[in-house]
Formats: C-alpha cells, sequence, structure tokens
C-alpha cells in the first residue's frame, strides 16, 4: 500500500534542509511576499522554511489530500493554515484572487505521470484531457503521456498571471521545461525565469535530472528567457535557455550564431521500421543458408523474400556490420500482407505459429490493419543508401549505411535517417551534417538530458541546402534527384 501511494501520488517528500535553500535563495533575490501559498504541502517541510524566511509575511496556507500529511505539518507550523484539501478539486482560481500580492507559490508537487496512475487504477489525475492537444500518429503512440506536475504548474502559472507572484517549485527539468514553453508560446505574463540544478538522487532516491524552476510573474511583462544554474548556491548562470520563432531555444548563445539555418528542406527524415515484437521479428543468422534463430531461441527455415538486413542504434553507434536480419512483411503502411503465402510459404506458416504474440501486440496502431503488419515502412524504407543516426544517444554522429549482400539494410525505430540513392548522395550528406556548422545548430535545440533527445522533429527544422552553401558543399536536392 505505501509503495501504491507513492506511485500514485508521487509521494516525494522534501527534506527540510532543501527547503531552506530554496527560501534562502529567494531571499537572497530580495523578494518579500504578502501571501504564500503551497498547494500540496505534504509533511509541511517548505511550510515550516517560508514561516522561517519570511516573518512578516501577512498569510501562509498550505494543502494536501494526506490528512496523515495534514496532521504532521500543522504540528510543526506555528501560524500557517493547513487543511486537507484535493488540488484537482480546489477552486485555485477562487483562492489566488483572494490573496494580497505579492504571492509565492511554492512546492514539491507529484513526480509521477498520468499513465503511471492509471495503470495502478488511482485516481489522483486531473479531468481527462489532452494536455499537449496531440491527434493523430502522436496521440495514440503515447506522446499525450504526461506529468501530473507538468499539468499542475501549468494551471498555476495560467492562474497567476497577470498578478504579481512568483511561483518556485521543485520538479524533472524536463517537466520545468514544458512549463515554461507552455507560458512563453501562450504569451502568460513572466518577467523572468530560472532552473537551478538539485541532486535528485541525494534529496529523493530518485535518479531523474530535477531542478528549482522560479518564475517570477508581473502585470504586462513578457520575457521569453531563462537562465540556467548548475546548483541553488551558484553565482553565475551556465546558459540561457529561450523562446524564439514559436520554438524552445535550448542554448540562447549556440542559436544567435547559428539560427539562421533554421527552415524546411525538400529531402524528409524518417523513422526505422516499428515493429513491437523483436522475438519474432528479428532473427539471426543460423548453421544453414536458409536458417535463422529467433529471440525465442527457435532455429527456423526460411525464404529470403522478406529478411533484409538489420541495424539498431547500439548498432549504428558501433558503426557495426549488420548481423541481424528483420522480417518485413509489407512496402507499405497498410498493405494486404496475404500474398506471403503464395509467395513464401516457410515465411506466412512461421507467423501463423507466431500469431498469438503478434496479435497481442498491445500498440493501437496494429489496430484494423492487415495481420503481421508493421508500421513505418514505405518506399524510402527500401533507398540502398541511408544517412542515419541513433535517436537514444547523445551525439550527433550521422552515419552512411549502404546495402549488404544485394539488399538495402532496415533501421529499427529507435533510428532516423535520410533516404539516399547512390553511396556519392549519402557520402555528401554525410559530410554537411557532421560538420561544425550542423552540430552547432543541433546543439542550440537538443537537450541531453531528454529520454530520447534527438528527434525527427528536431532533425526536421534544419535547412539542407542552406546547410550545404554554409558548408560550401555541392550538395543540392535539385541536382542529386533523391526521391522521398
Amino acid at each position: 500500500m505505501k509503495d501504491r501511494n507513492k506511485i500514485e501520488f508521487g509521494d516525494f517528500q522534501t527534506p527540510p534542509e532543501l527547503a531552506r535553500q530554496v527560501c534562502d535563495l529567494l531571499n537572497r533575490r530580495g523578494f518579500s511576499f504578502a501571501s504564500i501559498v503551497e498547494p500540496s504541502c505534504g509533511v509541511g517541510s517548505f511550510i515550516a522554511a517560508s514561516e522561517g524566511a519570511f516573518p512578516d509575511c501577512g498569510k501562509v496556507l498550505g494543502y494536501d489530500i494526506n490528512l496523515e500529511h495534514v496532521i504532521v505539518a500543522k504540528s510543526i507550523a506555528h501560524r500557517a493554515n493547513i487543511q486537507q484539501e484535493d488540488f484537482f478539486l480546489k477552486d485555485w482560481q477562487k483562492t489566488i484572487r483572494k490573496l494580497a500580492e505579492p504571492i509565492l507559490i511554492i512546492g514539491n508537487p507529484p513526480w509521477v505521470t498520468n499513465s503511471a496512475v492509471s495503470t495502478i487504477k488511482g485516481t489522483n489525475l486531473p479531468k481527462k484531457s489532452n494536455i499537449h492537444q496531440l491527434n493523430g500518429f502522436d496521440a495514440i503512440t503515447g506522446k499525450s503521456n504526461f506529468d501530473i506536475s507538468e499539468w499542475m504548474l501549468t494551471s498555476l502559472m495560467g492562474w497567476l498571471s497577470g498578478r504579481s507572484a512568483v511561483l518556485a517549485m521543485l520538479c524533472k527539468t524536463v517537466v520545468a521545461r514544458k512549463v515554461l514553453n507552455h507560458a512563453w508560446k501562450a504569451k502568460l505574463q513572466v518577467a523572468e525565469s530560472a532552473l537551478y540544478g538539485i541532486d535528485a538522487m541525494a534529496h529523493f532516491g530518485a535518479a531523474v535530472d530535477a531542478c528549482l524552476m522560479v518564475c517570477v510573474l508581473s502585470p504586462q511583462a513578457q520575457s521569453a528567457e531563462c537562465s540556467v544554474f548548475d546548483r541553488i548556491d551558484a553565482m553565475k548562470s551556465k546558459s540561457t535557455i529561450a523562446f524564439r520563432n514559436d520554438r524552445l531555444i535550448a542554448n540562447l548563445d549556440a542559436y544567435t550564431v547559428s539560427g539562421h539555418l533554421s527552415g524546411t528542406s525538400a529531402v524528409k527524415w524518417r523513422s526505422g521500421i516499428k515493429h513491437d515484437c523483436a522475438r519474432v521479428m528479428e532473427l539471426q543468422r543460423g548453421a544453414k543458408h536458409d536458417q535463422f534463430v529467433n529471440g525465442l531461441g527457435e532455429q527456423v527455415r526460411l525464404e529470403a523474400d522478406y529478411l533484409y538486413p538489420m541495424l539498431k542504434s547500439s548498432d549504428l553507434m558501433r558503426r557495426a556490420e549488420p548481423s541481424r536480419y528483420m522480417l518485413i512483411t509489407q512496402k507499405s503502411t497498410g498493405e494486404d500482407t496475404s500474398a506471403i503465402a503464395k509467395r513464401s510459404p516457410l515465411t506466412w506458416r512461421y507467423l501463423e505459429s507466431h500469431g498469438e504474440l503478434l496479435d497481442s501486440r498491445s500498440s493501437s496502431i496494429y489496430r484494423n490493419r492487415p495481420r503481421f503488419s508493421i508500421f513505418g515502412v514505405g518506399d524510402y524504407s527500401f533507398a540502398p543508401w541511408k544517412v542515419s543516426i541513433s535517436g537514444f544517444y547523445k551525439k550527433f554522429d550521422f552515419i552512411p549505411v549502404g546495402p549488404k549482400d544485394g539488399k538495402p539494410v532496415m533501421l529499427d525505430d529507435t533510428c532516423y535517417f535520410l533516404p539516399c540513392y547512390s553511396e556519392d548522395q549519402a557520402e555528401k550528406l554525410v559530410e554537411i551534417l557532421n560538420a561544425k556548422e550542423a552540430k552547432g545548430y543541433f546543439n542550440s535545440f537538443v537537450f541531453w538530458d531528454a529520454k530520447r533527445p534527438i528527434t525527427i522533429s528536431l532533425l526536421s527544422t534544419l535547412d539542407l541546402a542552406a546547410l550545404a552553401e554554409e558548408c560550401g558543399s555541392d550538395w543540392a536536392y535539385g541536382q542529386t534527384n533523391l526521391r522521398l
């Protein structure tokens, strides 16, 4: 039950010393407050620290859904009014509207995602909504998953906009960036922002990148920059993130130098093949030429028609030769797969014998599709050459991948690539993409602490023609006849 509650409520209590450090920072920055609120106060560490740091504050309020926490918080509070409340049911707009300014909203909201709470059938969730306004493939493949704290902080920022207030919250760094991105995109009245790194493992036993986010809100203010500090006690920022041209910038200095390379290119970046059943769909060569071994340890005989050499992210980073094969059951998404039975009966029988595993793939992208479907496949998948990069590794290293044994090499869905139709096309693209100009551009946008720092969205923002011109390369879409 204790573990279940920790999952549902993201219950990571703030150590008193860390709460004091946060309040000391706010004091050092010269803030004073007429009202202080902690929306999820837990056992009261921030309540106690706030009372000590701001003795002249007229009103201190604390709320928590857990009655046991409320009782403990009341026992250490001197003048705070602490009540049991559900954040998602409370009328925060009404509460905030009654507060005297300047206002401090401080605390440590839950460190848990909506999908984690849903998995254990928890109820500590906001009203169902598509927080990122996603649709289509992005929504059904999980990009609509979000941290509960993201919803809470984004809402608080909106309710505070137009007031004289400070939001000071501990959260995952990725959450802080999403909240800032939302605030800047929505043109909320943010005067200044800062992120201060904290050691989440030391304070909470959590292996995540975390920070203290401090946002100063003021009527008519419109800042879209945020200073980033290594630690709460750091005196000098290490970088500045910002919002420019409707995009989040990871390093404003780098963007100032390379931002002119932003644009669109005629060549479209693609993802590798998605099949969600590596035990069946990925095989290694067996002892005989038509014998293969799958991830279940089974030795099977298959025709070569639907087998293609493949590489994963780890293979790309090691620049390894393909040692595995992938079953490619379609040449385009939605193509009828029944033709496999006539052309390659051994392959069809193999797929049918593992039909239960393939049919039980959980992703909704396989629903109402031909049996044994894959995803992310098209003419581009069969291009003989690919300029490829891993989505997981924290390095911009573009690698040319050529055919093997007369067949194009397939990539899995952790990789991205540009299709090329000659070695010369691939080599010229690799040359400019690995140039310092391209790396400077990408580094102005990438956040290396993200789960998958390199994405198609990021890669697609680089204008390849502008990059080629900057690098003095003769690569050009019109001269290469590169098909999409």
